[in-house]
């Protein structure tokens, strides 16, 4: 952790929160709630990426056992409208992003889809073998009107807890618990309109990895990205932004989590992120490549393909 105090000013990029609002004409949207949770929707089918709502605190986490909140969840869930999904989809298996995922499987029926730690997360919580999906990397697959493929990916270093999770997650548990297992670069194509969505929900990369696929629009997870060498952040968006061809780039995952979704987003603190640092290299990328580079509204369906701006 670093000594310099307070964190970055949410103000100074007011005009990055331009990802145009979804209408009735929308093909897909994109619902950002925090971290890496984003809600995908055509009004047939539904998906979701973690689903993460509990957000412990700091204190929480640092003194005993984290548990879901089953009411922070069903409020998160109620307040987005969802009831029904298809499956949910932990980008790794971090506590962040993965501990309240089959919670939300069992409130809203879906598939909790994965690799074999997001599985272990499913089967401590009690979900049935049937309701649990773990996946062949790179194979696409598909969910109503949406092909998914996970390709194999990296967490940002450093990973706090890395490795795999080798038993059931039965809550409370400690956030060590919840290691990093797999790390996923998930590709959403809606199978009806043809568009493509890259989400990076964990700002690492694994070189070559998306090397033939093809995406419009990319969710960028940001954080720890901005403590990084600035060798990395260029290498990272060649890796993923200009390998599969994204014409617009949404940051997500620089909010601080540690706060519940019923206080106003901040960004994490200077200790453990930059988000300065990191808004100011993508931007510089985004303007030599012709890239739109914007921040998500939180709750806010959105419509981020390029030709609607």
């Amino acid at each position: 952790m670093r000594l310099k105090p307070g964190r970055p000013d949410l103000a100074r990029y007011a005009d990055l929160f331009a990802v145009p609002a979804a209408t009735a004409d929308t093909a897909v949207s994109f619902t950002w709630l925090g971290v890496s949770t984003l809600l995908i929707d055509d009004g047939t089918t539904a998906i979701m990426t973690d689903g993460f709502f509990s957000r412990p605190s700091l204190a929480r986490i640092g003194l005993g056992r984290i548990a879901p909140s089953k009411a922070r969840v069903d409020g998160c869930l109620a307040r987005v409208g969802v009831h029904r999904l298809a499956a949910v989809l932990p980008v790794h298996s971090h506590f962040d992003h993965a501990m309240d995922s089959a919670l939300v499987a069992e409130r809203t029926g879906a598939l909790l889809v994965g690799g074999s730690s997001a599985a272990q997360v499913g089967r401590g919580h009690g979900l049935p073998a049937e309701r649990i999906l773990e996946v062949t990397p790179a194979q696409p697959f598909t969910l109503g009107n949406f092909e998914i493929t996970l390709v194999e990916s990296e967490h940002c270093p450093p990973d706090r807890f890395p490795g795999e999770i080798d038993a059931p997650v039965r809550p409370p548990v400690r956030v060590s618990a919840y290691r990093c297992g797999q790390t996923w670069s998930t590709l959403v194509r809606h199978r009806p309109s043809g568009r493509c969505g890259l989400i990076q929900g964990s700002a690492g990369f694994r070189s070559g990895a998306l090397a033939g696929h093809r995406a419009e629009v990319a969710y960028l997870g940001l954080g720890q990205l901005g403590l990084q060498p600035e060798s990395y952040l260029v290498d990272y968006w060649q890796e993923t932004v200009r390998t599969v061809g994204a014409r617009t780039v949404i940051g997500i995952h620089w909010d601080d989590f540690f706060r519940p979704l019923s206080k106003p987003l901040r960004p994490l603190p200077y200790a453990g992120d930059d988000l300065d640092v990191s808004l100011h290299v993508l931007g510089e990328l985004a303007r030599a490549d012709g890239v739109a580079l914007r921040l998500p509204r939180l709750w806010r369906r959105e419509d981020p393909w390029p030709e609607n701006r």
